[in-house]
C-alpha cells in the first residue's frame, strides 16, 4: 500500500491525534488568559527580608472556582497554550512540543501547585502596591482580582486609591466596575466580582451605602483598564 505524504504526517504524530488539517489537535476553549501572564515579564520584588504572604485556602478556591480546572493541554480564547487552573505554558497555540508532563496532562493536585506557583505574581503585587492593613479575606481578594487583570491594571486602579484610602466601603462599587473583557460585558466577570466582594468582607458586615456622587462607576475593561482623563 502506497501513502499520500499527509497521511504520512499524521502516522507520525499518531499519539498527538490529527485533526482535519493535518495538524496536532489540541481544543479551543472560550477562557480568558489571566492578566498577570499579560503583564511585562518582570515581576515586583519584596523588600529584603520579607516573606511573600500566603493566600488562605478560601482565596485559592475562589481562584479555582473563577478560572475552572482544565486537566489537558487547551488553546484559550487569545490562541495561547494552557493547562490546569489557567496556567500559560506559551503565547501561541499548543503544537505537541510542550513538555511531556503537560502533554499527558496533569491532576488536579498537580494543577492546584501550579496556581500556587502562579499567584505569587499577584501576591508579591498586593503586598507592595497597597499601603493599608488587610485582613486574610482582603488580601486573598486582591490577590485574585490581580490574577484576573494584571499588576499594570491594578496599581492604575481607583480600586486601589480607595483601598490605600482605608475607604472600604467604596470597594464593592470599584470591583463592579470591572466586568468587560474585549469590548464585551461577561456573567462570569460579574459572578468573580461579587465574590471577591463576599471574600473581601469575610467576616465583616458588607456596606450597604449609595456611591459618593463624584465617584466613577464607568465599566472597565479587564484587557484595556482604567483610562483617566
Amino acid at each position: 500500500m502506497r501513502f499520500t505524504m499527509p497521511l504520512l504526517s499524521c502516522l507520525a504524530v499518531l499519539i498527538l491525534g490529527c485533526d482535519r488539517n493535518g495538524g496536532s489537535d489540541f481544543p479551543t476553549m472560550d477562557r480568558m488568559t489571566a492578566g498577570i501572564f499579560l503583564d511585562d515579564p518582570e515581576r515586583g520584588l519584596l523588600p529584603p527580608g520579607v516573606e511573600l504572604r500566603s493566600v488562605y485556602d478560601r482565596g485559592i478556591d475562589l481562584t479555582k472556582t473563577s478560572e475552572g480546572f482544565v486537566s489537558n493541554l487547551y488553546n484559550d480564547a487569545a490562541g495561547y497554550c494552557t493547562i490546569a487552573y489557567g496556567h500559560l505554558l506559551k503565547r501561541s497555540n499548543c503544537d505537541g512540543t510542550e513538555p511531556p508532563h503537560f502533554l499527558r496532562g496533569v491532576t488536579e493536585p498537580q494543577g492546584a501547585e501550579l496556581l500556587i506557583e502562579d499567584m505569587a505574581g499577584a501576591q508579591v503585587t498586593v503586598m507592595t502596591s497597597v499601603e493599608a492593613d488587610l485582613t486574610d479575606g482582603q488580601y486573598a481578594a486582591l490577590c485574585d482580582f490581580v490574577f484576573n487583570v494584571g499588576s499594570r491594571n491594578f496599581r492604575s486602579s481607583t480600586l486601589l486609591k480607595v483601598v490605600n484610602a482605608g475607604d472600604f466601603p467604596s470597594v464593592p462599587f470599584q470591583l463592579r466596575r470591572w466586568v468587560f473583557a474585549g469590548g464585551r460585558e461577561f456573567p462570569g466577570l460579574k459572578t468573580r466580582r461579587e465574590n471577591e466582594i463576599e471574600l473581601f468582607f469575610d467576616g465583616l458586615p458588607i456596606p450597604r451605602v449609595a456611591p459618593p456622587a463624584e465617584m466613577d462607576l464607568e465599566p472597565i475593561d479587564i484587557r484595556t483598564g482604567e483610562v483617566r482623563n
